[in-house]
């Protein structure tokens, strides 16, 4: 999908459904039934309440644009990538992750643009979540 390297994550007990559903194309979250918080990164504890009683969701794959920069220098894997973008974007079930937006001109990446959710394939264990701008 994109140029930038797919470096493979580290996978846990904990994360093994998360990176198990990015093979199939899927972006999960973790919600609390408790208090309805829906989050991101993968843990068993809910962030707001520390319930344990906490259950996967597939996420619907869209987002916003909420911050980014785009990086000309670097070295390593990331070297002959540049330029790329490093971006937050908020998920429309509320949580904001770290990830690139790809597949466009990195100048024309914008604040509050609408985003969609594609994969880039590591190994048959995972793939990494990456953004592009919604057509």
């Amino acid at each position: 999908m994109s140029d930038l390297p797919t470096p493979k994550p580290d996978i846990t007990p904990e994360t093994e459904a998360f990176w198990d559903a990015t093979t199939r194309g899927e972006l999960l979250l973790r919600r609390c039934p408790d208090c309805e918080t829906v989050y991101h990164y993968p843990r068993t504890l809910c962030p707001d309440c520390l319930s344990d009683d906490t259950e996967w969701t597939e996420a619907s794959g869209n987002a916003i644009v909420y911050s980014y920069t785009v990086i000309r220098q670097t070295r390593g894997e990331y070297g002959d990538s540049t330029p790329y973008v490093l971006a937050y974007v908020e998920l429309k079930e509320g949580p904001r992750i770290m990830t690139n937006v790809v597949d466009c001109d990195p100048d024309d990446v914008t604040v509050g643009q609408e985003v969609r959710v594609v994969f880039d394939d590591v190994d048959e264990d995972a793939a990494l979540y990456r953004f592009t701008p919604q057509e």
